[in-house]
Protein backbone atom coordinates (compact mmCIF):
# COMPACT_ATOMS: atom_id res chain seq x y z
CA UNK A 1 0.00 0.00 0.00
CA UNK A 2 1.42 3.37 -1.02
CA UNK A 3 2.11 5.99 1.69
CA UNK A 4 -0.23 8.95 1.83
CA UNK A 5 1.12 12.03 0.09
CA UNK A 6 1.43 15.32 1.95
CA UNK A 7 -1.35 17.04 -0.05
CA UNK A 8 -3.65 14.12 0.66
CA UNK A 9 -2.85 14.14 4.38
CA UNK A 10 -3.55 17.87 4.46
CA UNK A 11 -6.86 17.40 2.68
CA UNK A 12 -7.90 14.59 5.03
CA UNK A 13 -7.02 16.68 8.10
CA UNK A 14 -8.98 19.63 6.70
CA UNK A 15 -12.00 17.38 6.14
CA UNK A 16 -11.68 16.04 9.68
CA UNK A 17 -11.53 19.57 11.10
CA UNK A 18 -14.68 20.46 9.16
CA UNK A 19 -16.47 17.42 10.56
CA UNK A 20 -15.40 18.33 14.09
CA UNK A 21 -16.91 21.84 13.92
CA UNK A 22 -19.93 20.84 11.81
CA UNK A 23 -22.38 20.21 14.74
CA UNK A 24 -21.67 23.68 16.13
CA UNK A 25 -23.50 25.42 13.29
CA UNK A 26 -25.65 22.67 11.73
CA UNK A 27 -29.32 22.05 12.49
CA UNK A 28 -30.47 18.94 14.30
CA UNK A 29 -31.55 17.18 11.10
CA UNK A 30 -28.15 17.63 9.46
CA UNK A 31 -26.31 16.46 12.56
CA UNK A 32 -28.31 13.23 12.44
CA UNK A 33 -27.78 12.99 8.67
CA UNK A 34 -24.04 13.43 9.22
CA UNK A 35 -24.11 10.55 11.70
CA UNK A 36 -25.88 8.38 9.14
CA UNK A 37 -23.24 9.27 6.54
CA UNK A 38 -20.43 8.22 8.86
CA UNK A 39 -22.17 4.91 9.59
CA UNK A 40 -22.40 4.21 5.87
CA UNK A 41 -18.79 5.34 5.42
CA UNK A 42 -17.59 2.73 7.95
CA UNK A 43 -19.77 0.09 6.28
CA UNK A 44 -18.51 0.96 2.78
CA UNK A 45 -14.92 1.07 4.02
CA UNK A 46 -15.33 -2.46 5.38
CA UNK A 47 -16.61 -3.62 1.99
CA UNK A 48 -13.69 -1.88 0.26
CA UNK A 49 -11.32 -4.11 2.23
CA UNK A 50 -12.83 -6.98 0.23
CA UNK A 51 -13.59 -5.36 -3.12
CA UNK A 52 -10.71 -2.93 -3.46
CA UNK A 53 -7.92 -4.76 -1.66
CA UNK A 54 -8.72 -8.48 -1.85
CA UNK A 55 -10.67 -8.66 -5.14
CA UNK A 56 -13.64 -10.32 -3.43
CA UNK A 57 -16.89 -8.75 -4.63
CA UNK A 58 -19.53 -9.54 -2.01
CA UNK A 59 -23.25 -8.87 -2.32
CA UNK A 60 -23.91 -10.31 1.13
CA UNK A 61 -21.92 -7.91 3.29
CA UNK A 62 -25.12 -6.54 4.81
CA UNK A 63 -25.52 -9.83 6.69
CA UNK A 64 -22.96 -8.63 9.24
CA UNK A 65 -24.33 -5.08 9.26
CA UNK A 66 -27.80 -6.36 10.15
CA UNK A 67 -26.53 -9.07 12.48
CA UNK A 68 -24.91 -6.39 14.64
CA UNK A 69 -28.19 -4.52 14.95
CA UNK A 70 -30.13 -7.63 15.94
CA UNK A 71 -27.38 -8.63 18.37
CA UNK A 72 -27.65 -5.27 20.12
CA UNK A 73 -31.44 -5.54 20.32
CA UNK A 74 -31.33 -9.11 21.71
CA UNK A 75 -28.61 -8.26 24.25
CA UNK A 76 -30.77 -5.41 25.56
CA UNK A 77 -34.12 -7.21 25.54
CA UNK A 78 -33.18 -10.73 26.63
CA UNK A 79 -30.04 -10.17 28.70
CA UNK A 80 -30.57 -6.66 30.03
CA UNK A 81 -27.18 -5.48 28.75
CA UNK A 82 -27.10 -1.77 27.98
CA UNK A 83 -23.44 -0.93 28.60
CA UNK A 84 -21.50 0.24 25.56
CA UNK A 85 -18.37 -1.44 26.90
CA UNK A 86 -20.15 -4.81 26.99
CA UNK A 87 -22.49 -4.78 24.01
CA UNK A 88 -20.04 -3.29 21.50
CA UNK A 89 -17.25 -5.90 21.83
CA UNK A 90 -19.80 -8.73 22.02
CA UNK A 91 -21.54 -7.51 18.87
CA UNK A 92 -18.37 -6.90 16.87
CA UNK A 93 -16.93 -10.24 18.02
CA UNK A 94 -20.10 -12.05 16.98
CA UNK A 95 -19.95 -10.47 13.53
CA UNK A 96 -16.29 -11.43 13.15
CA UNK A 97 -17.10 -15.06 14.05
CA UNK A 98 -20.07 -15.07 11.67
CA UNK A 99 -17.87 -13.67 8.89
CA UNK A 100 -15.28 -16.34 9.63
CA UNK A 101 -17.90 -19.07 9.20
CA UNK A 102 -19.46 -17.53 6.10
CA UNK A 103 -16.05 -16.87 4.57
CA UNK A 104 -14.89 -20.43 5.20
CA UNK A 105 -17.64 -21.53 2.83
CA UNK A 106 -17.73 -18.64 0.34
CA UNK A 107 -13.99 -18.21 -0.25
CA UNK A 108 -13.76 -21.74 -1.63
CA UNK A 109 -15.41 -20.25 -4.70
CA UNK A 110 -14.35 -17.33 -6.88
CA UNK A 111 -15.72 -14.83 -9.37
CA UNK A 112 -19.45 -14.90 -10.01
CA UNK A 113 -19.81 -17.97 -7.80
CA UNK A 114 -18.42 -16.08 -4.82
CA UNK A 115 -20.85 -13.24 -5.47
CA UNK A 116 -23.81 -15.62 -5.62
CA UNK A 117 -22.78 -17.58 -2.52
CA UNK A 118 -22.44 -14.42 -0.42
CA UNK A 119 -25.76 -13.14 -1.78
CA UNK A 120 -27.51 -16.43 -1.01
CA UNK A 121 -26.17 -16.58 2.56
CA UNK A 122 -27.19 -12.98 3.23
CA UNK A 123 -30.68 -13.69 1.93
CA UNK A 124 -30.87 -16.65 4.31
CA UNK A 125 -30.16 -14.24 7.17
CA UNK A 126 -32.78 -11.87 5.76
CA UNK A 127 -35.59 -14.44 5.51
CA UNK A 128 -34.73 -15.93 8.89
CA UNK A 129 -35.13 -12.53 10.54
CA UNK A 130 -38.21 -11.73 8.47
CA UNK A 131 -39.98 -14.99 9.38
CA UNK A 132 -38.95 -15.27 13.06
CA UNK A 133 -41.56 -13.82 15.41
CA UNK A 134 -39.07 -13.71 18.29
CA UNK A 135 -37.06 -11.21 16.22
CA UNK A 136 -40.12 -9.11 15.42
CA UNK A 137 -40.69 -10.52 11.94
CA UNK A 138 -40.93 -7.93 9.20
CA UNK A 139 -41.48 -5.17 11.78
CA UNK A 140 -38.09 -5.74 13.38
CA UNK A 141 -37.05 -5.02 16.96
CA UNK A 142 -36.92 -1.83 18.95
CA UNK A 143 -33.75 -0.78 20.75
CA UNK A 144 -35.17 0.81 23.86
CA UNK A 145 -32.22 2.90 25.01
CA UNK A 146 -28.96 4.15 23.63
CA UNK A 147 -25.93 2.18 24.88
CA UNK A 148 -24.64 3.57 28.16
CA UNK A 149 -21.00 4.63 28.54
CA UNK A 150 -21.22 4.48 32.33
CA UNK A 151 -18.23 2.99 34.16
CA UNK A 152 -18.44 2.41 37.92
CA UNK A 153 -21.23 4.94 38.21
CA UNK A 154 -19.48 7.57 36.10
CA UNK A 155 -20.33 8.25 32.45
CA UNK A 156 -17.62 10.06 30.42
CA UNK A 157 -20.22 10.87 27.74
CA UNK A 158 -23.93 10.45 27.09
CA UNK A 159 -24.94 8.87 23.78
CA UNK A 160 -28.53 10.06 24.27
CA UNK A 161 -27.33 13.48 23.19
CA UNK A 162 -27.36 13.68 19.38
CA UNK A 163 -24.20 15.81 19.22
CA UNK A 164 -22.34 13.43 21.51
CA UNK A 165 -23.54 10.50 19.40
CA UNK A 166 -22.28 12.34 16.31
CA UNK A 167 -18.81 12.69 17.82
CA UNK A 168 -18.87 9.05 18.91
CA UNK A 169 -19.61 8.06 15.31
CA UNK A 170 -16.85 10.35 14.06
CA UNK A 171 -14.39 8.80 16.51
CA UNK A 172 -15.45 5.33 15.32
CA UNK A 173 -14.90 6.39 11.69
CA UNK A 174 -11.43 7.79 12.37
CA UNK A 175 -10.47 4.74 14.46
CA UNK A 176 -11.74 2.40 11.73
CA UNK A 177 -9.74 4.24 9.07
CA UNK A 178 -6.54 4.18 11.12
CA UNK A 179 -6.95 0.55 12.15
CA UNK A 180 -7.73 -0.56 8.59
CA UNK A 181 -4.69 1.30 7.33
CA UNK A 182 -2.52 -0.34 10.00
CA UNK A 183 -3.73 -3.71 8.78
CA UNK A 184 -3.02 -2.85 5.15
CA UNK A 185 0.51 -1.51 5.69
CA UNK A 186 1.49 -4.52 7.80
CA UNK A 187 3.10 -7.67 6.42
CA UNK A 188 -0.37 -9.21 6.34
CA UNK A 189 -1.59 -6.34 4.17
CA UNK A 190 1.35 -6.70 1.79
CA UNK A 191 0.50 -10.36 1.30
CA UNK A 192 -3.11 -9.36 0.64
CA UNK A 193 -1.86 -6.91 -1.99
CA UNK A 194 0.22 -9.66 -3.59
CA UNK A 195 -2.83 -11.91 -3.70
CA UNK A 196 -4.84 -9.16 -5.34
CA UNK A 197 -2.21 -8.59 -8.00
CA UNK A 198 -1.37 -12.22 -8.76
CA UNK A 199 -2.85 -14.93 -6.56
CA UNK A 200 -1.25 -17.91 -8.37
CA UNK A 201 2.20 -16.37 -7.90
CA UNK A 202 1.53 -15.67 -4.21
CA UNK A 203 0.42 -19.28 -3.81
CA UNK A 204 3.56 -20.46 -5.58
CA UNK A 205 5.66 -18.50 -3.08
CA UNK A 206 4.20 -20.62 -0.29
CA UNK A 207 1.46 -18.35 1.08
CA UNK A 208 -1.84 -19.94 2.03
CA UNK A 209 -3.98 -17.49 0.10
CA UNK A 210 -7.20 -19.05 1.36
CA UNK A 211 -6.26 -18.30 4.97
CA UNK A 212 -5.25 -14.72 4.20
CA UNK A 213 -8.47 -14.03 2.32
CA UNK A 214 -10.51 -15.65 5.09
CA UNK A 215 -8.77 -13.46 7.68
CA UNK A 216 -9.52 -10.34 5.67
CA UNK A 217 -13.13 -11.46 5.28
CA UNK A 218 -13.44 -11.75 9.08
CA UNK A 219 -11.83 -8.33 9.59
CA UNK A 220 -14.22 -6.76 7.09
CA UNK A 221 -17.15 -8.45 8.84
CA UNK A 222 -16.05 -6.98 12.18
CA UNK A 223 -15.93 -3.46 10.71
CA UNK A 224 -19.36 -3.99 9.15
CA UNK A 225 -20.60 -5.07 12.59
CA UNK A 226 -19.31 -1.83 14.10
CA UNK A 227 -21.24 0.15 11.47
CA UNK A 228 -24.39 -1.90 12.08
CA UNK A 229 -24.12 -1.41 15.83
CA UNK A 230 -23.88 2.38 15.52
CA UNK A 231 -26.61 2.50 12.87
CA UNK A 232 -29.06 0.46 14.94
CA UNK A 233 -28.29 2.49 18.07
CA UNK A 234 -28.94 5.70 16.16
CA UNK A 235 -32.23 4.56 14.59
CA UNK A 236 -33.51 2.84 17.74
CA UNK A 237 -34.80 -0.02 15.61
CA UNK A 238 -33.46 -2.87 13.50
CA UNK A 239 -35.45 -4.71 10.84
CA UNK A 240 -34.80 -7.16 7.99
CA UNK A 241 -33.97 -4.25 5.67
CA UNK A 242 -30.61 -4.05 7.48
CA UNK A 243 -29.85 -7.51 6.07
CA UNK A 244 -31.18 -6.95 2.57
CA UNK A 245 -29.03 -7.22 -0.54
CA UNK A 246 -30.10 -3.63 -1.28
CA UNK A 247 -28.00 -2.56 1.68
CA UNK A 248 -25.00 -4.43 0.27
CA UNK A 249 -25.68 -2.93 -3.15
CA UNK A 250 -25.75 0.59 -1.76
CA UNK A 251 -22.42 0.02 -0.04
CA UNK A 252 -20.94 -1.33 -3.28
CA UNK A 253 -22.18 1.73 -5.18
CA UNK A 254 -20.57 3.98 -2.56
CA UNK A 255 -17.25 2.13 -2.92
CA UNK A 256 -17.30 2.43 -6.71
CA UNK A 257 -18.49 6.03 -6.56
CA UNK A 258 -15.78 7.15 -4.16
CA UNK A 259 -12.91 5.04 -5.46
CA UNK A 260 -11.96 1.44 -4.77
CA UNK A 261 -8.79 0.52 -2.93
CA UNK A 262 -8.29 3.87 -1.20
CA UNK A 263 -10.10 3.70 2.20
CA UNK A 264 -10.82 7.42 1.96
CA UNK A 265 -12.71 6.83 -1.30
CA UNK A 266 -15.67 5.07 0.36
CA UNK A 267 -15.84 7.90 2.90
CA UNK A 268 -16.05 10.47 0.11
CA UNK A 269 -18.55 8.29 -1.75
CA UNK A 270 -20.81 8.01 1.31
CA UNK A 271 -20.87 11.77 1.81
CA UNK A 272 -21.51 12.41 -1.89
CA UNK A 273 -24.26 9.81 -2.37
CA UNK A 274 -26.25 10.50 0.79
CA UNK A 275 -25.97 14.28 0.37
CA UNK A 276 -27.15 13.93 -3.24
CA UNK A 277 -30.04 11.71 -2.14
CA UNK A 278 -31.13 14.34 0.38
CA UNK A 279 -30.98 17.16 -2.19
CA UNK A 280 -32.58 15.18 -5.02
CA UNK A 281 -35.45 13.92 -2.83
CA UNK A 282 -36.35 17.51 -2.01
CA UNK A 283 -36.37 18.47 -5.70
CA UNK A 284 -38.44 15.76 -7.37
CA UNK A 285 -40.29 12.54 -6.70
CA UNK A 286 -38.15 10.92 -9.40
CA UNK A 287 -35.00 11.45 -7.37
CA UNK A 288 -33.83 7.87 -7.89
CA UNK A 289 -33.50 8.63 -11.61
CA UNK A 290 -31.18 11.53 -10.80
CA UNK A 291 -29.12 9.33 -8.51
CA UNK A 292 -28.81 6.69 -11.24
CA UNK A 293 -27.72 9.23 -13.85
CA UNK A 294 -25.14 10.65 -11.45
CA UNK A 295 -23.64 7.24 -10.69
CA UNK A 296 -23.52 6.32 -14.39
CA UNK A 297 -21.81 9.63 -15.20
CA UNK A 298 -19.19 9.10 -12.49
CA UNK A 299 -18.47 5.56 -13.67
CA UNK A 300 -18.05 6.71 -17.28
CA UNK A 301 -16.14 9.95 -16.67
CA UNK A 302 -14.22 9.09 -13.48
CA UNK A 303 -13.57 5.33 -13.51
CA UNK A 304 -11.30 5.69 -10.46
CA UNK A 305 -14.03 7.42 -8.48
CA UNK A 306 -14.58 10.86 -7.02
CA UNK A 307 -11.19 10.90 -5.30
CA UNK A 308 -9.46 11.09 -8.68
CA UNK A 309 -11.27 14.37 -9.34
CA UNK A 310 -9.85 16.09 -6.29
CA UNK A 311 -6.60 14.25 -5.68
CA UNK A 312 -5.32 12.85 -8.96
CA UNK A 313 -4.11 16.10 -10.46
CA UNK A 314 -2.70 17.35 -7.16
CA UNK A 315 -0.68 14.20 -6.49
CA UNK A 316 0.46 14.08 -10.12
CA UNK A 317 1.79 17.64 -9.94
CA UNK A 318 3.68 16.88 -6.74
CA UNK A 319 5.31 13.81 -8.31
CA UNK A 320 6.31 15.73 -11.42
CA UNK A 321 7.80 18.50 -9.28
CA UNK A 322 9.81 15.94 -7.34
CA UNK A 323 10.92 14.24 -10.53
CA UNK A 324 9.49 10.88 -9.49
CA UNK A 325 7.39 8.80 -11.84
CA UNK A 326 4.44 6.90 -10.40
CA UNK A 327 5.12 3.23 -9.69
CA UNK A 328 4.16 0.88 -12.54
CA UNK A 329 0.83 -0.88 -12.39
CA UNK A 330 0.97 -4.66 -11.94
CA UNK A 331 0.83 -6.57 -15.24
CA UNK A 332 -1.71 -9.37 -15.50
CA UNK A 333 -0.33 -12.51 -17.01
CA UNK A 334 -2.02 -15.31 -18.86
CA UNK A 335 -3.67 -17.66 -16.43
CA UNK A 336 -4.20 -15.04 -13.69
CA UNK A 337 -7.48 -15.35 -11.82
Amino acid sequence: MRPLSRPLIGLLLAALALLVVFPQFAERYYVQLGTKVMVMAIFAMSLDLLVGYTRLVSLGHAAFFGLAGYALAVLQRDFGLVSLWTTLPLTVGLCAIAALLVGALAIRTSGIYFIMVTLAIAQMFYYFANDTRALGGSDGMFIGVKPSAEVFGWAPFDLKNRVTFYYFSLAALVASFLLARMVLVSLFGRVIDAIRCNEPRARALGYSTWRYKLSMFAIAGAFAGLAGYIGAAQDGIVNPAFLSWHQSGQALVIVILGGMGTLYGPVAGAFALIALEDVAASMTEHWLLLIGLFVVAIVLLLPRGLVSLSLGGMVGRVRRRDGRAPPPRPVREAGDD
